[in-house]
C-alpha cells in the first residue's frame, strides 16, 4: 500500500515532524483537546496507530519540553520561535515512544478538513491514560540531531 507523508515544522524550522501513514488527511482523526494548555494553543491533534511520526530537533538548546497533569508526556515547543509542534510520550521498559501531532504545524494542514472531536481526559488516570494513548497515538521517535 502506497504510504502517504505529512511534513511540518515550527516556525524558525528548529523543530521538524513527519507523519508516515497510509491514510490520506480526510480518513484521519481530528481533535480538540479541552485541556487549559491546549485552550490557550488551540492545536487541532492528529494521529495514527499504524503509522510513524518522527519529531527531529535541530538544535536541542532551543527545545522546549513541558510536561503538567499526570506528567507522563513531553509538550514540544521551539524555545526560539514558541510553536507547539507535538506531544510525545517515551516508551517505558523497551517499548516505543507515541506521539499526537499539532497538525496546524504540518505544510499540508488545509487538507485537514474534518471538524474536530473535542475531547476530555481530565477524569483519566494514569493507567487510563497510557492505555488510550497506546490505542490511538503514533508510534515515534524523538531524533536529536545535534
Amino acid at each position: 500500500m502506497p504510504s502517504t507523508t505529512f511534513s511540518g515544522s515550527c516556525h524558525c524550522g528548529n523543530l521538524t515532524v513527519q507523519l508516515e501513514t497510509t491514510r490520506v488527511a480526510s480518513e484521519l482523526p481530528v481533535r480538540q483537546c479541552a485541556c487549559t494548555f491546549c485552550a490557550r494553543h488551540q492545536p487541532r491533534y492528529t494521529s495514527d496507530p499504524q503509522g510513524r511520526v518522527a519529531v527531529r530537533v535541530a538544535d536541542e538548546e532551543h527545545l522546549g519540553r513541558y510536561r503538567f497533569g499526570l506528567g507522563l508526556a513531553d509538550f514540544l515547543l521551539c524555545r526560539r520561535c514558541g510553536v507547539f509542534v507535538a506531544a510525545f510520550e517515551p516508551g517505558e521498559s523497551g517499548e516505543v515512544g507515541r506521539a499526537v501531532i499539532n497538525l496546524n504545524v504540518l505544510t499540508e494542514a488545509a487538507s485537514f478538513t474534518v471538524p474536530p472531536a473535542h475531547v476530555d481526559y481530565d477524569g483519566e488516570d494514569a493507567a487510563a491514560r497510557r492505555a488510550r494513548r497506546a490505542k490511538a497515538w503514533t508510534p515515534a521517535m524523538l531524533v536529536l540531531t545535534r
